[in-house]
């Protein structure tokens, strides 16, 4: 039986340094009687994305994202449309991708699912000229966002830190969302796009979300303030934001957002955003490797 090509493609600064082990692991557990494997490391921003397109030119079976949802971003979208797999080591702070296709934490077992090699077809969403495989936001998510990035500690404590910090700062915007055509105005302290169900640290802002079923879920939330807060943190650990009167979840084929000057975010990474933005399913077109 002829062995399947694997690239593992690892971020060198990701997450909480398990990037680093990644070799002797990938030695001890990778199984090499099916694979013959090949590891490169990225050296800049989109440095990832021309290795994963590289590597679906020489015709890799399989390649493999070792870090954080910024990371599994930039390769993914150099594997839209084509018959090379994603499959992903998660090594970075929240994994929201990871965690949402049921890929373990632990590096060992990660390893093992790719040995099993099942392959699954998954959405991806088009934002302007970037895409989302997880999900993407505007407001306090972006906001958030934005400033978490500039810290070397992002696990949950520092996370939940810097929201009760900044939470009494943020004013609800207002946004004009063009959904399959028709205009709605909407007032909000969030609004998210959403291809699977958590930011990531399991706080699940669409919990039902779908990233096989063609749609993007729109999460919207409104009206938070400092008397329902704690209720809807709870809610959000626990899967249960999508019963809260607090959020409204429109799904959609298509969606155009206007606001002037804003930030977004997208798996984790602050992008600039002009005066809109538009965002399209694109039906089952990354194939992944799944538990």
């Amino acid at each position: 039986m002829k062995k399947k090509k694997i690239l593992f493609i690892v971020n060198p600064v990701s997450g909480f340094g398990k990037q680093k082990v990644i070799e002797k692991l990938i030695k001890q557990h990778l199984d090499h009687t099916l694979f013959d494997y090949e590891i490169a490391y990225t050296k800049a921003a989109k440095h990832a994305t021309a290795l994963a397109k590289k590597a679906v030119i020489e015709n890799f079976n399989i390649v493999v994202a070792v870090g954080g949802d910024g990371s599994i971003n930039e390769i993914a979208r150099g594997l839209i449309g084509s018959d090379t797999a994603l499959a992903i080591v998660p090594a970075g702070s929240g994994n929201g991708l990871a965690r949402c296709m049921n890929i373990p934490l632990d590096l060992i077992k990660a390893i093992g699912i790719i040995n099993n090699a099942k392959e699954k077809h998954i959405d991806t969403f088009q934002f302007n000229e970037e895409y989302i495989f997880n999900i993407s936001g505007v407001g306090f998510d972006a906001y958030i966002n934005e400033k978490m990035m500039k810290l070397t500690n992002r696990n949950f404590f520092a996370y939940f830190k810097l929201i009760a910090k900044e939470f009494y700062k943020y004013k609800e915007q207002n946004f004009e969302l063009i959904i399959n055509g028709k205009s709605q105005h909407k007032k909000a302290f969030l609004i998210c796009f959403a291809n699977g169900s958590q930011w990531g640290h399991d706080a699940f802002i669409s919990p039902l979300a779908d990233n096989t079923d063609g749609l993007i879920d729109i999460a919207i939330l409104k009206d938070v303030s400092i008397f329902n807060v704690i209720k809807l943190a709870f809610q959000l650990l626990t899967k249960s934001i999508h019963a809260s009167s607090n959020l409204e979840i429109i799904k959609a084929t298509e969606v155009t957002v206007k606001q002037t000057g804003y930030l977004a975010q997208i798996d984790g990474e602050t992008v600039e955003i002009g005066n809109s933005i538009t965002i399209k399913v694109n039906p089952l077109s990354l194939k992944v490797i799944v538990p």
